[in-house]
């Protein structure tokens, strides 16, 4: 081992300073500010530094708002989880709409629908809805109110002035006394047979109808001839030569026979050639010929007021003539197809048609508009006919069934499933409505009904398929026309 290897390492001596320190470090850190505060100026000096001019931010303020934000949000959550909504979402759209939200946004669904409900009852508070509730029921109640019918004391001399005008009254019966009316007519319609059978023509009877006085029946036959006869010995009284075709229909003047003059123009006729023609009860020519339709005249009918006559046309149109002026007043358009029947309202206010586009339509006369659209055939309408009532109409058609359609709400009020083929014609009983008559090509003619639509009886006889149905306007009578060349009357026993 060496000696300087056992040498001791020399020992570091630290300087001790006595006395006070302070003065010195206060001079230290008086030349460091002198140093920054000239390192400041020189800064603001060369633009690098900019002090503003006492403008301050309270920042305390923007965090206390912030935070009442957060907590009220936070406070919302809370009352919008405790808020009990129903999951209909029928309900909940009416909720959003009785606080005067839209009651759906764009793309929103049930769910979120149910939740923008709940966060309006949150901020609004959850008796806003019964309340919004209660005064709709409030306001629904005095809007009753105000409809309900009321009463002020009257007078004695009132009292006895409406008593005798109820027992003078022949429209007022109590509901026993119509129960029995109906009874009994249901009894006699159920006791109907045949009571004439006669061959009219050597072609199909296309068509048949009553005079007014019930004494005369009208024929119209494939052989261009329309014939009159006898009511109720079935006896020819005039053949009426003019068609060259097949005849459609002919009909009486509702006032022929009863104010009419025998010169008068009492009957009018069609032909599958689209010529009309007029009839009075002297001669066995036409009077007058109608000309304007250019495609087959399937029906012509009377106004009540006998002034006008309406005819229905393939040619998709049906016109209305006024034969005091002796022309054309109205051409109406409507149904897609041709159309085959038409009758006019007991007031003569409406007409209705039905074409072989299988629907139905009501026509207010002194507008020229359809009124009332009757949807609901499958096939061809072949038949219309207005209730006395006035807002029942019975159409027939090709899809074997009847319906009947109520004006007043403007829908099907039954569908009577009538035949087994073709509904060719339909009539109501002239005088009350009480009873409705169909005919068909399974070859019956039906009687129903009304109200209830329950058969009462079948009319079965005719070789071939029913064309032509009526009732005379006495109701006493119901006349049938069929392709096996004969018509039928029935009688109650």
């Amino acid at each position: 081992m060496s000696d300087s290897e056992d040498a001791a390492p020399a020992m570091k001596r630290t300087r001790v300073y006595y006395g006070s320190l302070e003065e010195k470090e206060r001079e230290r850190l008086g030349a460091d500010t002198l140093r920054g505060s000239d390192a400041v100026k020189a800064g603001i000096e060369a633009g690098n530094i900019n002090i503003s001019s006492g403008e301050t931010m309270d920042m305390e303020e923007r965090v206390s708002e912030r935070q009442q934000e957060a907590l009220a949000a936070f406070e919302r959550r809370r009352r919008a989880r405790q808020i009990m909504v129903s999951t209909d979402d029928a309900e909940v759209k009416a909720g959003l709409r009785a606080l005067g939200e839209p009651i759906t946004l764009f793309g929103e669904g049930p769910a979120d629908r149910r939740e923008r409900l709940r966060s309006v009852l949150s901020v609004v508070g959850p008796d806003a809805l019964k309340k919004s509730r209660r005064d709709e029921e409030r306001a629904k109640r005095s809007q009753d109110e105000c409809q309900q019918t009321w009463y002020h004391e009257g007078s004695a001399h009132l009292k006895d002035a409406l008593s005798h005008t109820s027992t003078h009254s022949p429209f007022i019966l109590n509901y026993q006394t119509f129960s029995l009316i109906m009874i009994k007519m249901h009894k006699s319609l159920r006791n109907l047979n045949n009571f004439c059978s006669q061959i009219g023509d050597d072609r199909p009877i296309s068509f048949c109808h009553f005079s007014p006085d019930s004494k005369m029946l009208a024929t119209a036959s494939w052989s261009g001839l329309c014939k009159l006869w006898s009511v109720p010995d079935c006896s020819l009284i005039r053949t009426l030569r003019g068609h060259n075709t097949n005849v459609g229909s002919i009909v009486f003047r509702p006032q022929a026979g009863v104010s009419l003059d025998q010169s008068d123009v009492s009957l009018a006729s069609c032909a599958t050639d689209g010529s009309v023609k007029l009839w009075n009860l002297e001669s066995d020519e036409p009077v007058a010929d109608i000309e304007g339709h250019s495609e087959r005249v399937s029906r012509v009918s009377w106004h009540p007021s006998g002034r006008f006559l309406g005819t229905t046309s393939y040619d998709n149109s049906w016109r209305l003539w006024d034969l005091e002026v002796q022309e054309e007043i109205l051409h109406q358009e409507g149904h897609s197809k041709g159309v085959h029947d038409i009758h006019f309202h007991p007031d003569g206010s409406l007409a209705a048609t039905g074409g072989l586009d299988a629907f139905g339509r009501v026509w207010d006369l002194r507008t020229g508009r359809c009124v009332v659209f009757l949807e609901g055939h499958l096939k061809e309408i072949y038949s219309v006919h207005f209730s006395p009532n006035g807002y029942h109409i019975a159409t027939g058609s090709g899809d074997n069934t009847c319906k009947v359609w109520e004006l007043r709400n403007r829908k099907c009020l039954y569908t009577v499933p009538a035949h087994q083929n073709l509904v060719s014609a339909v009539r109501f009983q002239p005088t009350d409505g009480h009873f409705l008559l169909t005919g068909a090509y399974d070859n019956t003619a039906k009687v129903w009904s009304h109200p209830g639509w329950t058969p009462l009886k079948t009319l079965a006889g005719h070789e071939g398929k029913v064309m032509g149905v009526d009732v005379s306007p006495d109701g006493k009578l119901i006349a049938t026309s069929s392709y096996d060349r004969t018509f039928k009357l029935w009688l109650t026993e």
